[in-house]
């Protein structure tokens, strides 16, 4: 018995390290051969799914509706993380118009992913708002959502630039490295700095008004709910600093910033909802 309850407390712990791992091992080591990093990632992902299933995802075998559409919702807010664990080897984008030549195909790869995630954090956000209107609360859930909406397009436009612009960019000055810029890169860099702060900024509210739904719905305990929206709020302050502030601000700004770093609280969402599930 205290042998099964174990394993179910390492299902659970697990999964919640996924992000800082990640987080850790990506800016930690840096770029590594994917001959490496993408049988590691398979395997860990297979991992993670097994705790995931166990958590309660084997609940889409179930002949009630109500629960699969429940492990659906979770799904959605959980399988970005797995799939942007893999960029532990990829480590951070190249710092040079060289890198991004010779790692282009990965940067690529890097914000398809993102992309795909984004959207399926989106539907997540969606659905869960249809599941906790049946609750009785509407107000904070629609304020999530509709910021959630407004954010994923400027997000979709935002990863196009990273995943598609500045690779083919980065062709033209690495060839010409001693030539100066064109005079309309850096306006371009500042307009698409512009769209992801606000972007970033929309999916951090949106995780806060999910966070007091969640509350007011009486899924999650208050003080959960408290440090999502705190953490939430304080990803707003820091995101919206501008580059020139001294640091450690301006590498926390950075951080908050990053793609993935706004859905690490959809998927613990999700992780959550899903234990509540099993439970």
């Amino acid at each position: 018995m205290s042998s099964r309850l174990s394993k179910k407390k390492i299902y659970r712990i697990y999964p919640a390290f996924l992000p800082l791992l990640t987080a850790l091992l990506g800016f930690g080591i840096g770029h590594i051969s994917y001959t490496i990093y993408l049988p590691v990632w398979i395997v860990h992902s297979c991992l993670i799914g097994a705790a995931v299933w166990v958590l309660g995802a084997h609940h889409l075998k179930s002949t009630e509706a109500e629960k699969k559409q429940a492990v659906i919702v979770t799904l959605l807010l959980i399988l970005p993380w797995m799939f942007f664990s893999i960029f532990f080897g990829m480590g951070p984008p190249p710092a040079t118009a060289a890198g991004w030549v010779t790692y282009g195909t990965e940067q690529q790869v890097r914000y398809s992913i993102l992309t795909i995630g984004g959207i399926s954090v989106t539907a997540g956000f969606v659905l869960l708002r249809e599941k906790l209107k049946s609750t009785g609360e509407g107000f904070y859930s629609l304020l999530g959502v509709t910021a959630i909406l407004i954010a994923i397009p400027l997000f979709v436009m935002n990863m196009t630039f990273w995943g598609s612009y500045l690779p083919e960019a980065s062709k033209i000055f690495a060839a010409a490295p001693a030539a100066r810029r064109p005079d309309w890169f850096l306006p371009i860099r500042e307009h698409f700095g512009t769209i992801s702060t606000t972007e970033i900024n929309l999916t951090y509210l949106a995780t806060a008004a999910f966070a007091a739904s969640l509350k007011a719905a009486g899924w999650f305990k208050p003080a959960a709910c408290r440090i999502y929206i705190i953490i939430s709020f304080i990803g707003v302050v820091f995101n919206s600093l501008p580059y020139t502030v001294p640091e450690p601000w301006a590498t926390i700004g950075y951080l908050v910033s990053v793609p993935a770093i706004p859905f690490i609280m959809p998927y613990l969402m999700g992780l959550n909802l899903l234990r509540r599930l099993g439970d």
